[in-house]
């Protein structure tokens, strides 16, 4: 967020309250409204509301307000499903019921497609239930009254103390109140980091940020944590590294039939609903062209199914994840940059369809090397549609045809959404 242009927060809180008319609902949840000629973005409001709301400063993309009241509700406001709503950062859209937000979402994809110049038919949303979320990264800090962990307040690095998720799966949520204890009892006053946990189908896998490497009483303490918890490992990090405090099972994934130990705190899909569902949408996609060069391959979500059905490859620039695909013995892989080094020439003519499920920033130079030389077909995943927009422009301007687009809701109540496109020439 840039600095704010206001001279102080007390001449922001001296303004007084405010009413407008929210138009829309923006890219990051906020409601939207245009005050003295400027836009306004009003946390918690939605579409044709009118409320009541106070400036609290300016950023380069406009006026930031808080809530005070909605006076005129709109048909589509709900009650939150969570009593930290408003509060945690986390969510954003828990006040919108769901079919309207599947709507928001969709739309997101059209509009972000149509700003690029891009006219086509965007399926309806799939939406994935709250409540199955498999992997969560809660930030902790200990204070004299004991431990803080949950998830960051909005725009903040305060962490709302953690009594609820109705996102999570119950198995994660269950973990919470123990994970608040052990780091209590084991972490100085003052500490702070993070613990990433990831359910797995060989128990849950956890990650514990720590100031000083365990001393004996602490590991020993993790150990029988761990233990009581049928964790299946139990991993700590300090200073970017990450070291094994126990192992009691293998902590595996079941890919497409095949088993993935993953790294400890390495990405995966959200949960497996959403990891179903788009992998399902690239394999019907993908349809008989092979071979398959998978891009951004992970551990091999998508790689590892479409190895059942004919020849794959798969690149990372992550060399721990290509490790853990690599042990499966099942598809040749390899490390590779592809924002520095993307594939391309005759590479990519060895190949009938190229899948890429780049991170957030999404895959410029990849795109521009598919669209000088890319397969006929091309599998695109994204979780960010503006940057999905961009490379799917330069897939169009090189000759690709886009064929399908499908919008994915793994992430309830946010204003995030994945998308699977199919483009083809």
């Amino acid at each position: 967020m840039k600095r704010s242009r206001l001279p102080s927060r007390a001449r922001a809180a001296a303004l007084p309250p405010i009413e407008v008319d929210i138009a829309e609902v923006g890219v990051r949840g906020d409601g939207v409204a245009l005050w003295q000629g400027k836009r306004l973005f009003v946390p918690l409001a939605l579409t044709g509301e009118r409320v009541k709301a106070e400036i609290v400063g300016e950023t380069g993309d406009g006026i930031q307000a808080r809530l005070i009241e909605v006076l005129k509700p709109a048909a589509e406001r709900v009650v939150p499903a969570c009593r930290h709503f408003g509060e945690c950062g986390g969510c954003s859209l828990q006040h919108l019921a769901p079919a309207a937000l599947a709507t928001w979402k969709r739309e997101r994809v059209v509009t972000a497609l149509r700003q690029r110049g891009i006219e086509t038919t965007v399926a309806e949303t799939v939406a994935i239930a709250p409540g199955s979320r498999r992997r969560a990264v809660f930030a902790y800090r200990v204070t004299g009254g004991g431990a803080v962990l949950g998830f960051n307040a909005r725009a903040s690095g305060r962490i709302v103390d953690q009594r609820q998720c109705p996102l999570l799966d119950p198995r994660l949520a269950g973990l919470v109140e123990p994970l608040r204890a052990l780091v209590a009892e084991i972490a100085a006053h003052g500490a702070a980091g993070d613990v990433a946990v990831t359910l797995t189908d060989g128990g849950a896998d956890l990650c514990l940020d720590l100031a000083a490497p365990p001393s004996a009483a602490v590991f020993e303490r993790l150990g029988a944590f761990g233990r009581a918890r049928n964790l299946a490992r139990l991993s700590w990090r300090r200073a970017g590294r990450i070291d094994l405090a126990a192992e009691f099972r293998a902590p595996f994934l079941s890919v497409g039939g095949v088993a993935v130990v993953p790294p400890p705190a390495s990405f995966l899909q959200a949960s497996p609903e959403g990891e179903a569902a788009i992998a399902t949408r690239v394999e019907a996609a993908v349809g008989g062209a092979f071979p398959v060069a998978d891009l951004f391959c992970g551990i091999g979500t998508f790689a590892l199914r479409l190895a059942a059905k004919g020849a794959v490859q798969a690149f990372d620039g992550d060399a721990e994840l290509i490790a853990a695909l690599g042990r499966t013995r099942r598809i040749e892989c390899a490390v590779r940059d592809l924002f520095r080094n993307p594939l391309g020439g005759p590479e990519l003519r060895r190949f009938a369809s190229v899948v890429f499920d780049p991170p957030r920033a999404g895959a410029k130079a990849q795109a521009e090397a598919l669209a000088i030389g890319g397969p006929p077909v091309v599998v695109a995943v994204s979780c960010n549609p503006a940057t999905f927009a961009r490379d799917a422009r330069i897939l169009q301007d090189g000759g690709y045809r886009v064929d399908s687009v499908l919008p994915i809701d793994q992430f309830p109540w946010s204003a995030h959404i994945e998308v699977v496109a199919r483009f083809s020439r």
